[in-house]
């Protein structure tokens, strides 16, 4: 199935290159920015996942790349894929990024599986964005965009390699659109509450409307549900020259999770208003 554009394209004639691309928050964002006129480079380690999203945008719309993000070698190669094949890179989506086993007490945390959801989650996005400012310097303008969490702000909603790690991105991002905004360069985050992608059901070994009625269930905005589209429009945004002068900023997804103190009931109805 091929994309067109019907309506106003807000990525016409730009190349964007998504990791993670294969599944989930990737896999919507992919094809919403294919949608919206974007030639698209799929990277991910699930080489048939990630030919099928390239077959559904259309062979000519969209390549595939097979991606470790941890791994500098490969992370270069799909930026320069993107180049060689669509002549340019104007969009870098760091959104690969992995789970880890939820251990309360960091007693009981392993060196190894603390080091491993780094090297995906924070070394992943600074290849990410160190090979797209490659490109995008010399050619003064693009926008990279990085996938962080509510747990990037907040504690007490992730494992401790993954609070840091998110963290850690939000870091990067600040950091890189100071030094990258004298080239015209926008570097921005999103941070997404908890929603049913496939990485999330498959790691808790719940279904997804169980996962999502319990993140209902704690959710601070009621009566709607977290979706991975609605995180790929906020990327999609973000990379739109309507975000023109957006940079540095984290772009939270919550509902106002994040900005609420549960414990405290201030603003209480009663239940039949």
């Amino acid at each position: 199935m091929e994309f067109f554009c019907y309506n106003y394209c807000r990525l016409e004639g730009k190349v964007a290159l998504i990791t993670g691309a294969a599944s989930g928050i990737g896999e919507c964002s992919a094809k919403l920015f294919a949608e919206h006129g974007a030639k698209i480079v799929v990277a991910d380690i699930q080489d048939q996942l990630g030919q099928a999203v390239c077959e559904a945008i259309g062979l000519s719309n969209s390549i595939y790349v097979h991606c470790d993000v941890a791994n500098e070698k490969d992370v270069k190669n799909a930026v320069d894929i993107a180049v060689a094949t669509f002549g340019k890179l104007d969009i870098m989506f760091n959104n690969a990024g992995i789970l880890d086993s939820h251990k309360e007490s960091i007693i009981d945390n392993e060196k190894i599986d603390f080091e491993r959801v780094l090297s995906v989650n924070v070394v992943g996005v600074f290849l990410g964005m160190k090979h797209a400012a490659r490109v995008m310097v010399p050619a003064r303008t693009g926008s990279i965009i990085s996938t962080a969490s509510v747990a990037s702000n907040i504690g007490g909603v992730g494992s401790h390699a993954y609070t840091c790690a998110k963290h850690a991105v939000v870091g990067l991002t600040k950091n890189l659109a100071v030094e990258l905004g004298q080239f015209s360069i926008r570097v921005n985050c999103v941070s997404p509450y908890a929603m049913a992608t496939q990485i999330a059901t498959n790691f808790l070994g719940i279904g997804g409307e169980t996962l999502e009625n319990k993140a209902n269930l704690i959710a601070n905005l009621k009566g709607v549900t977290l979706k991975v589209d609605d995180i790929a429009k906020a990327a999609l945004f973000l990379a739109s020259d309507e975000a023109k002068y957006i940079s540095g900023h984290n772009l939270f997804i919550d509902g106002g999770f994040s900005i609420v103190n549960p414990s405290f009931n201030l603003f209480q109805y009663p239940n039949n208003l």
